[in-house]
C-alpha cells in the first residue's frame, strides 16, 4: 500500500489581502472536502495575520498530483495573488512524477524516520 504524502505550506499574506484570504478559505475547504484523495486539510494564521500555514495529507502521490491539477485550474491564480509561498515541506516518499511537478516550488523533502499513527 503506498504511503501517505503530507505537506506543509508556509505562506506570507500579501499586504492588505487578509480579508481576501478569509473569503477564499471557505471556497478552498469546500472544494477540497470533495477531493477523495485528500485525507486532511488544516489552515492556520499567525496572530499578526502575516503568515498562513496549510497542512494537507493525501492518500498517495497520485492523489496529490490530481489535487494539483484541480487547484491549478480553479484556485492557483487567485491564491497566489493573496499569498506568497515561502516554504514547502513534503513528508513521505513522493513519486518521481510528483517531485517533477513540485520542482519549481523548491520543496524540502523529509523522508520517514519513525513514529506511529492512531
Amino acid at each position: 500500500m503506498p504511503e501517505n504524502i503530507n505537506l506543509l505550506l508556509e505562506l506570507a499574506v500579501n499586504p492588505g489581502r487578509f480579508e481576501d484570504l478569509k473569503t477564499l478559505i471557505p471556497e478552498l475547504v469546500e472544494a477540497n472536502r470533495n477531493d477523495a484523495g485528500m485525507l486532511t486539510q488544516e489552515l492556520a494564521i499567525s496572530d499578526d495575520r502575516q503568515v498562513c500555514h496549510i497542512y494537507e495529507r493525501f492518500q498517495d502521490s497520485d492523489a496529490l498530483l490530481a489535487h494539483l491539477q484541480l487547484f491549478n485550474a480553479n484556485f492557483a491564480s487567485r491564491f497566489f495573488e493573496i499569498l506568497k509561498l515561502t516554504r514547502l515541506v513534503i513528508y513521505g516518499e513522493p513519486s518521481v512524477q510528483l517531485k517533477e511537478a513540485l520542482a519549481e516550488a523548491n520543496p524540502v523533502y523529509m523522508a520517514p524516520l519513525g513514529g506511529f499513527r492512531k
